[in-house]
């Protein structure tokens, strides 16, 4: 199964993502994390990227179609994946349908995380994360044992740069501007749902299965492993 979730920065789409990726067996594929690895190559490549990240402003599109394309070319990703962070235009959306048809493939389901922009705001500027693992904290909703250590390593938590208030207002108009003709998009081709995104993780995590597990229960009777 091929599964993309929409939905602006903070939504919770990573960490949904994750959770349904395991429990589909199939691979979680985060832009973000993608670029950000990226970034932190000492390359060409990696200062371009960092010029358009650290202001907030989305990567041209030439440089995160490449690294998606390469992604879904690799074998992990034959029987499904879910997809988080990509696409953001209507025009990256139209490469990665290009990519899957060249593999026979195509996405089943785009699913909108609904969230409000106060919301955002309020769980980004109060995230915080490892830099050695990656662990993801929130002062409110998550807060580390240890007053800003990570649980794991006993790491000092960092903020992101892209976290900060000012990136995310920035981050929310530019969204705003590029992304949400998606919608559009994917319910003409019938294959849009929405998913109250407000909650705990695991409300929103359950209400993430009901939508998914409609799909799923229009397959025919051979199984899913068939439509993948």
């Amino acid at each position: 199964m091929r599964v993309l979730l929409l939905g602006p920065p903070g939504a919770g789409k990573g960490t949904q993502a994750a959770r349904l990726a395991a429990d589909l067996g199939v691979p979680h594929i985060a832009t973000g994390d993608m670029l950000r690895q990226a970034a932190n190559a000492d390359t060409p490549l990696s200062r371009r990227l960092h010029s358009f990240m650290d202001r907030g402003d989305l990567v041209p599109d030439d440089l995160t179609n490449a690294i998606v394309e390469e992604r879904i070319s690799q074998p992990d990703v034959a029987k499904g994946f879910v997809l988080d962070g990509y696409p953001r235009s209507v025009y990256q959306a139209k490469m990665l349908d290009e990519s899957l048809a060249m593999h026979g493939a195509s996405l089943d389901k785009a699913i909108k995380f609904m969230i409000t922009g106060p919301e955002i705001v309020k769980r980004l500027s109060g995230r915080l994360v490892c830099p050695v693992d990656g662990s993801v904290y929130h002062l409110v909703t998550n807060p580390p044992k240890v007053d800003k250590l990570c649980d794991l390593d006993g790491t000092p938590l960092v903020q992101r740069e892209d976290d900060s208030e000012e990136t995310v207002l920035r981050r929310l108009e530019v969204y705003g501007k590029r992304t949400k003709p998606l919608y559009d998009l994917y319910r003409e081709k019938g294959i849009l749902d929405e998913v109250d995104a407000i909650g705990s993780t695991d409300e929103v995590y359950d209400r993430l299965l009901e939508v998914v597990g409609a799909e799923e229960s229009k397959e025919p009777q051979g199984g899913p492993g068939e439509k993948q």
